[in-house]
């Protein structure tokens, strides 16, 4: 039995649902009064060592819409979302201080920089009960059959040992009797620095994400035929769209899972329900690569300490941002990605190896441009994908080089694509 009144703390991170949320309900039934908060820094919006912001107008609208479509869920469970613009690790030690925090609840997030801001945070305050979990994730560090330290940095034999040995954690339902906040001051949602106007056909929030994942698996049945039309360059149903999502957390890897595997069980299962699995086992594999492999993840020599490209020519690389390079199909997709916040795995491949073998760039420059632009922006496969392409990370056939001509031929003969999004949406 309590003989006092405690205060929880738990900090929302790239968790922004309600379902599937451990940490989060263990948090609640352990305090007498919680507070939930989420910290907007302010380095998002910061000119960066690439001449760019991290967080562009895209991003900026999906995560708006998702702490919104949070905040909303939160009130009908008798509880709010207060969050602060500042710097996250200060923000957070200054709560736990202020409020005389006891409990500290957060999802474990294996990239790098939020690794770091855990554990500046933790070694602060010695007597505070900690309680996490791992959420972002089809497994955990326990359940995977090897160490991370002795993880296969190729991904076809990490995903052999995966599907032999190991099944996806279980779904945590979503019952919460959520303590009540303390007296704090409410957020002005109309004062955040993020951008507030619909610029993008996604939209962001756990609502949102489940309403997708219905809709992909059981009332179109578009997953059943999801590996002949994956391949697609441009419209809404050729693949599942739910990258943008699962990268903020507004639905777990795991519930899409159960989803998928549920849709088996009564409807069908064939090789394109396998292959959205598939793709989940890609974004499996790069989250723990960034765990095991810390700050290379950004180092311009990768995992494999590889001599790349090291050029950074200004001009060049601002041409290939615009659009404005030599290649159409290159163009193309730029300005699709520039005017929606998305592109095709398809068209990233394109975009990305033009960028590292045509003009001989950084490949770092492309990575913090995909950062920027994406509204499905994931740490681990966005920076794990440029170093597999520019050579210097898992892909163990080193450096990929697409035949663009050839790549057009296969995957848009009529030019549908290129006369959609070509020269007369130059800018």
């Amino acid at each position: 039995m309590k003989t006092h009144s405690t205060t929880g703390l738990y900090w929302f991170r790239h968790d922004l649902r309600l379902h599937d949320q451990p940490s989060l309900a263990k948090t609640a039934q352990q305090c007498d009064a919680l507070i939930l908060l989420y910290v907007i820094d302010p380095k998002w919006f910061k000119t960066n060592q690439f001449e760019l912001v991290a967080m562009g107008a895209h991003r900026q609208q999906f995560l708006y819409e998702s702490l919104v479509t949070l905040n909303d869920n939160l009130k009908a469970n008798n509880q709010t979302l207060h969050v602060v613009v500042g710097d996250p690790v200060e923000t957070v030690c200054s709560m736990i201080r202020e409020h005389n925090i006891s409990i500290f609840g957060f999802g474990n997030h294996q990239g790098f920089y939020e690794r770091q801001q855990i554990n500046s945070v933790v070694r602060k305050f010695d007597s505070l009960t900690i309680v996490s979990s791992h959420n972002a994730s089809l497994f955990t560090p326990d359940s995977l059959p090897f160490s991370l330290d002795n993880m296969p940095d190729g991904f076809t034999p990490f995903r052999k040992q995966v599907e032999q040995r190991v099944m996806p954690e279980p779904c945590v339902p979503a019952h919460y009797g959520f303590p009540p906040p303390p007296a704090i001051a409410q957020t002005d949602w109309q004062t955040l620095p993020l951008h507030h106007g619909a610029i993008s056909a996604f939209q962001g929030g756990e609502n949102a994400a489940l309403k997708q994942l219905q809709y992909y698996l059981f009332d179109s049945d578009l997953v059943a035929t999801y590996k002949e039309s994956r391949n697609g360059l441009d419209g809404w149903d050729y693949s599942s769209k739910l990258s943008a999502w699962l990268a903020n957390g507004c639905v777990s890897p795991r519930r899409v899972y159960q989803e998928l595997k549920r849709y088996e069980r009564e409807r069908t299962e064939n090789d394109s329900t396998y292959w959205l699995y598939f793709e989940l086992l890609w974004r499996e594999f790069f989250y723990w690569q960034q765990a095991k492999h810390g700050s290379k993840w950004f180092s311009q020599t990768g995992i494999k300490n590889t001599i790349s490209h090291s050029a950074c020519n200004t001009d060049i690389i601002k041409q290939w941002q615009a659009g404005q390079t030599d290649n159409a199909y290159v163009n193309a997709c730029l300005r699709q990605l520039n005017a929606t916040g998305y592109l095709s795995n398809r068209g990233r491949q394109w975009v990305a190896s033009y960028f590292v073998n045509e003009l001989a760039q950084d490949w770092r420059f492309g990575a913090a441009y995909f950062e920027q632009q994406l509204v499905d922006y994931d740490v681990g496969a966005n920076w794990g994908n440029w170093q597999y392409l520019a050579g210097v990370g898992s892909d163990p056939r080193g450096q990929r080089q697409f035949n663009l001509a050839k790549q057009a031929q296969m995957y848009d003969p009529s030019r549908q694509f290129l006369r959609l999004w070509g020269e007369r949406n130059a800018s």
